[in-house]
Formats: structure tokens, C-alpha cells, sequence
């Protein structure tokens, strides 16, 4: 596997942190932001091979949001986006894939499922 980029994205520094700590082991280089607009400032410039975005975050811009606007813009293509929820009904579920993500995981998750996903992405070139 390369080198992949992976954003963690969440206001709660405590899950940013078991989310760290379940990829240690795999060969990602890890970066982490606190909010929407961090997240958006980071892939602009950084451009990570996969976010991992809570969809439920405070100040102007949630996940959901962050996510439309990573997918709008067209110097951020082939970057993929997970989005990170503790809302697992069917229409929230909708609302992640509507707004752009190409996965949706329900918190709690545990870290097999996280890497799962991660696996299942498509490489991007």
C-alpha cells in the first residue's frame, strides 16, 4: 500500500484521536482539523487522499456541507470522502450520499470496519 494522505475531521478531539490511533498501524500519513472550514482550508492546500468527516460539527460549515463543496470543486477530483455520523437512519444515510460521500460509517464503528472501508475505496490514480 502507499503512502495514502488521510484528514480526520471532528470537534471532538478524543475521537480524532482513536481514529489516529487505529490507522497507526496501517502506512497512512494522518492529519487532523477541528471543523468544516479548517477542513475545507486543509484539502485546498494539502489535497488528502480520503477525509474522514463528522457530518455533525459546530461553527458555519457540518460535514455535509463540507462534503458538497469538497465534491463541487473540480481541483479537489479523486478526493474521496467518508463520512463520519452517530445519525444512522435510512434518510441520513441519503443525506451523506446526496451531498457527495463515497462512504457513509454510523458511530460507534469499531476500527476493523474503518480500515474495511478504507480498503474498499477505489485507488486513485
Amino acid at each position: 500500500m502507499t503512502n495514502k494522505t488521510i484528514l480526520i475531521v471532528d470537534d471532538h478531539a478524543d475521537i480524532r484521536r482513536l481514529i489516529r490511533m487505529t490507522l497507526e498501524f496501517e502506512d497512512y500519513k494522518i492529519d487532523e482539523v477541528a471543523d468544516g472550514d479548517a477542513a475545507l482550508r486543509f484539502t485546498a492546500t494539502v489535497r488528502p487522499d480520503v477525509v474522514l468527516l463528522d457530518v455533525m460539527m459546530p461553527g458555519g460549515i457540518d460535514g455535509l456541507e463540507a462534503c458538497r463543496r469538497m465534491k463541487a470543486d473540480p481541483s479537489l477530483a479523486g478526493v474521496q470522502v467518508i463520512l463520519l455520523s452517530a445519525r444512522g437512519q435510512a434518510r441520513d444515510r441519503e443525506a451523506g450520499l446526496q451531498a457527495g460521500a463515497d462512504a457513509y460509517l454510523v458511530k460507534p464503528f469499531s476500527p476493523l470496519q474503518l480500515i474495511e472501508h478504507l480498503a474498499q475505496l477505489p485507488q486513485v490514480a
